[in-house]
């Protein structure tokens, strides 16, 4: 454990006007406070907190972060309170404390929940103050280097994922490539063992065969520098067992192939010795096909400037190689702890948090602003920490960084979030491609929007990063209330319609409490998503009605079903649901306009559209509650389209699928699917999607298909 005057020793080296006497009463209000607790290992508690503010002396921070290191459990762990911390000290140290505080004295659901909350209470603070990010990194990593005096197994597997899916990618986030590469390599030594064992195997392997080798790489390295008349100092590292173990699992590749197992670090005078060096290493020896990276003319997001290959070098050895300046190479190892400055004796630079590599602080607040609860912050969160990025442009050439897979969609949303909202399509290269397409390296997309354009609820199926899923999600809730919302008023009006009484606002705010509803409106979406019949409200408004016969309009499948009114003049008309929200679609009878259909009422879906004489339709005949006579609106079948399905028999002749397609095509049907169901010698039978308007529509595409010579048979498919 660190000694007071060590501690203060550190700190004096880099900065001489440290607050000297502040530090020593955190020193010992942390002591007192911390008294005889115990860590795991069983260690004085106390000496945890020193240990914190010595890693972060390596970052060189200000006295503030030092002091906020010492007293960061206090409130948490001990009797000490946030008005103490502000009196003893200052309201400044109290607000840093305070935010890496976890939110302890507060009962959760589960854990999970207390995970996403404390995390949603720590991003806040962070994005205040950027100081408040590195005291909990300290703090994490002093935890994973103790973790081994963790008992439970369970316990030691919770904090090892949490490290490797928040705090790792939080400190490559911020450009700390040292705390992030300690913390994964230690959450990795939990998480798989195993794994990582015969990683350290191998490297020990190739450390006793190759004695000596990267002094003789280092050496012939120097000389080519030296030959080219260009200052330059050299390192020889080996990576970590986490990032050699990710890299094989990414490339699908094994031990031997990986280029980079040994980097170089070679650092010159300037950007142009940069560039000149790396001319010289080209010239020298072989490069190694798609190694070349230039994070020089594109940083990344947190910062990190370098040039970045891969040769066959000295002694025919594949290597990576890193050329950069001192100042980019201070930024690549401390990230924002690089840009501390004391000279005015204030707030530190780093603590501002002007700058682009805190765009994704940004957009992390943005995600917290939309989602409706902290287990999907968090999920947004993970998805928006990918930490494998690619680097697109817009049609100006402003660089957009995103996470591998993404989607134009995601470009949208990256952009602005109402770019992302009104997105109908996307240019990439100059070229319209599909919005689900997977973007990579260069590209320039081109967003094209609609002031006319929602999102749609399929981006979600696709999107990858956390802001784009958080949009679309948002729409999805707010326009599937509307239309439960919608649906359930329409269901509520026919029911007192049909039991004779007068439906009234006054009326369903009297039994709010029967049904624990906040208001009219919460209950009629109850009632349109099922949860809720819309009977049973009336029948709570009107008591007389238990005693009364139902007289139900939709007749379930049986004898009388021909008397069934489903799509009558009084039927609930569908337009304005959007399918896959308040209103489904099935694939057993593909339901067109014109097609006399019945709703089936499902709990928490709404309705489920299906024609009345779909078969599936039976399954309800003793749940006559569940029916609900729905109809299609006078205008249902302009301007959109609805996907119906025909069993066709072709001919095995050549030509003969062409002609299917053309007279699809020519009677204005669009092939969405097609399936083979059987083949044989002279027939093949198939079904087929068509997009068409409506009834009518499928119909004239059905006659025009039978007049063809190479349709055998066709009909309109059920199921």
């Amino acid at each position: 454990m660190l000694r007071q005057f060590e501690l203060l020793e550190k700190i004096k080296s880099y900065d001489p006007q440290a607050n000297e006497d502040m530090i020593n009463r955190a020193y010992v209000f942390a002591m007192k406070a911390h008294g005889s607790q115990k860590r795991a290992s069983g260690d004085p508690y106390f000496s945890h907190p020193i240990e914190v503010a010595g890693i972060l002396t390596r970052y060189k921070v200000d006295t503030a972060t030092i002091v906020t290191a010492l007293l960061h459990d206090t409130i948490e762990d001990t009797a000490a309170t946030y008005d103490e911390i502000s009196k003893q000290f200052n309201e400044e140290i109290a607000r840093l404390v305070d935010g890496v505080t976890k939110l302890t004295r507060i009962s959760f659901v589960s854990d999970q929940a207390k995970q996403a909350e404390n995390f949603r209470k720590f991003l806040l603070a962070m994005s205040e103050d950027i100081r408040v990010l590195l005291v909990k990194l300290a703090d994490r990593l002093h935890n994973m280097q103790t973790l081994k005096h963790v008992k439970k197994a369970e316990t030691r597997q919770r904090i090892a994922l949490e490290t490797m899916e928040i705090y790792a990618p939080l400190a490559e986030r911020i450009g700390m490539g040292e705390i992030k590469n300690e913390l994964e390599d230690l959450a990795f030594a939990e998480l798989n063992p195993d794994a990582r064992k015969s990683v350290v195997r191998r490297l020990d392997f190739l450390r006793q065969h190759g004695e000596g080798l990267v002094e003789r790489i280092i050496d012939g390295l120097r000389k080519l520098s030296a030959k080219s008349g260009i200052e330059a100092e050299i390192h020889g590292r080996e990576k970590t067992a986490h990032s050699i173990w990710q890299k094989m699992q990414r490339n699908d590749v094994g031990f031997e192939q990986l280029a980079d197992i040994m980097a170089f670090r070679i650092i010159v005078g300037s950007i142009d010795d940069c560039y000149r060096m790396l001319g010289v290493i080209h010239g020298a020896y072989r490069t190694v096909p798609g190694r070349f990276k230039d994070y020089i003319s594109t940083p990344k997001p947190n910062g990190y400037r370098s040039l970045h290959t891969g040769v066959f070098g000295p002694e025919n050895h594949r290597i990576e190689l890193q050329i950069r300046t001192q100042e980019m190479h201070e930024i690549a190892e401390n990230g924002v702890a690089a840009h501390w400055n004391y000279k005015d004796g204030g707030r530190p630079d780093a603590a501002r948090q002007d700058g682009p590599q805190y765009r994704w602080l940004r957009e992390l607040l943005e995600i917290l602003e939309t989602a409706p609860n902290p287990e999907e912050f968090l999920e947004h969160t993970k998805l928006e920490m990918f930490k494998d990025q690619v680097f697109c442009f817009t049609p100006r050439g402003d660089l957009i960084n995103l996470p591998r897979g993404a989607t134009p969609v995601d470009f949208a949303y990256a952009v602005h979030s109402e770019i992302g909202d009104s997105c109908v399509g996307a240019k990439i290269n100059g070229r319209m491609m599909p919005l689900r397409t997977e973007l990579r390296n260069g590209d320039q997309v081109e967003v094209i929007t609609s002031k006319a354009q929602t999102p749609s609820p399929t981006w979600d199926r696709f999107v990858v990063t956390g802001k784009a899923r958080a949009h679309i999600r948002r729409f999805v809730r707010t326009q599937e209330r509307d239309q439960y919302h919608s649906l359930g008023r329409s269901m509520l009006q026919r029911a007192f319609k049909e039991t004779g009484y007068e439906f009234t606002e006054k009326g369903l705010s009297g039994v709010l409490k029967t049904f624990s509803q906040p208001s009219v409106e919460d209950l009629a979406a109850q009632v349109g998503a099922g949860h809720i019949t819309a009977r049973a409200v009336a029948e709570a408004v009107y008591p007389g009605l238990k005693n009364q016969p139902r007289n139900d309009k939709v007749v379930p499948l049986g004898k009388s079903r021909g008397t069934a009114k489903a799509g009558s003049a009084g039927a609930i008309p569908i337009k304005g649901l959007i399918p896959g929200m308040a209103m489904h679609f099935p694939n057993c009878c593909h339901p067109l306009p014109g097609d006399r259909i019945v709703g089936i009422v499902t709990t928490g879906r709404g309705v489920t559209i299906h024609t009345i004489d779909c078969d599936k339709l039976e399954q309800y005949n003793n749940e006559p509650e569940r029916w609900l006579d729905v109809g299609w609106d006078n205008n249902a079948g302009d301007g959109g389209s609805r996907v119906g399905r025909v069993a066709v028999t072709v001919a095995n002749t050549p030509g003969s699928l062409g002609d299917l397609s053309t007279i699809i095509a020519k009677n204005g049907g669009n092939i969405t699917n097609l399936k083979i169901t059987d083949r044989q010698l002279d027939f093949f039978d198939m079904l087929i999607d068509i997009e068409v308007k409506n009834v009518k529509h499928l119909a004239d595409i059905i006659a025009a298909l039978r007049a063809s010579t190479a349709i055998n048979t066709v009909d309109r498919a059920r199921g």
